[in-house]
This record gives C-alpha cells, structure tokens and sequence, in this order.
C-alpha cells in the first residue's frame, strides 16, 4: 500500500491531507500543495483535477519544495490530483506502434528503452498497448522531459491524449523513450 502527505506549505508546514489511493481532486482539503511527503509506494501526480494535465512521478521520499521540484524535471508548480501506482511483481510486456491506432512499425518491449530512435530506428511512437506492467513514457530520449504513466490498457491516439496534458500542442504528443515501473516503489 503507499502514502503519500501533501502540506500546503514549503517544507512540510501548514494544513495537510494524507492520501492511500488515488484522489481526483484535492481542492476539498487543501487550497495548494506546496510540498510532499512519500512515505511508501509510488504516485502520479496531476498538475490539473482528474489526473490532467502535466504529470510527474514520485517515489519514496521528501519534496519539501514544489518550485525546486521544477530542476528535477516537474514542469508545474502546484498538484490538484494523484494516482497511487500499484506494486507490479510479474512480467511486462509493451507494443509501441509507429502511427496512430497501432499502424506502422511495431515494437515489442519487455524492458526499459531509453531510446526508441536509437533501439529500433523508430522515429516516431504514436500508439501503444500496455499489456503486462506499469510504465513512464517520456517525450524525449534517456527519460526526459514530460511523462506519461501508463497501466496496461490499450492507447490509440497520443495526440488525443495530450489535449489534456497541458503545454503539449496536440501536433507534438510523442514518445521516445519508456522505463517500467518496478523496483522503484519498494
């Protein structure tokens, strides 16, 4: 099980609201989240409600500063929602496809990749379908840039997908490198 504690002040201070499962809207107990504390488990977290928007992935341990959070790659500076990632034992197991609805050149994928130009001379991943494992997609190589959580579930159209990530054009919604979501939540 995880949790995770968000405190509407920088380094743990003010009113906080404890969290175990995925929270589509935090507005009810707290105005902002200016920190965090992780203290088991792994969660997404949401820029906008109802897991829109930008996202970044947080693993055990303390945020004390959502605005320092920003070097490590977070491109928001306030979370409005989570999702609890469950703990994954088995296999995993990825398509990524070229094109959209799963057309083009196909990939099958059973562990990270942190450069689908350089592993498959792939330029371009559209599609996916997730059938074993949880996963992060990245939109730039080496594990850069936005992310994306992906749980297994079929993904026809990253264009469609980005009008809720905020900042992403819906032209630009692209992948190029995918990491499991494995050990790194223990």
């Amino acid at each position: 099980m995880g949790k995770i504690i968000f405190y509407e002040e920088r380094n743990f201070q003010g009113r906080n609201y404890e969290c175990m499962s995925d929270c589509p809207d935090m507005s009810p107990y707290m105005s902002r989240c200016q920190s965090c504390r992780v203290e088991s488990g792994c969660f997404m977290v949401y820029e906008r409600n109802n897991f829109m928007g930008q996202q970044f992935f947080m693993r055990r341990g303390e945020y004390p500063d959502m605005m320092r959070m920003m070097s490590m790659g977070m491109m928001f500076d306030n979370i409005r929602s989570c999702r609890m990632i469950p703990q994954h034992r088995g296999s995993f197991k990825m398509r990524i496809y070229e094109r959209e609805n799963f057309g083009g050149q196909m990939h099958e994928m059973m562990d990270d990749c942190d450069s689908i130009q350089d592993r498959f001379r792939m330029s371009d991943c559209q599609s996916c379908n997730v059938m074993d494992g949880h996963w992060l997609m990245y939109e730039q190589p080496h594990y850069r840039g936005r992310m994306m959580y992906m749980r297994p579930g079929e993904y026809r159209n990253f264009r469609e997908m980005g009008m809720g990530m905020g900042g992403m054009s819906q032209g630009s919604m692209r992948f190029m490198s995918m990491k499991r979501i494995n050990d790194m939540c223990n």
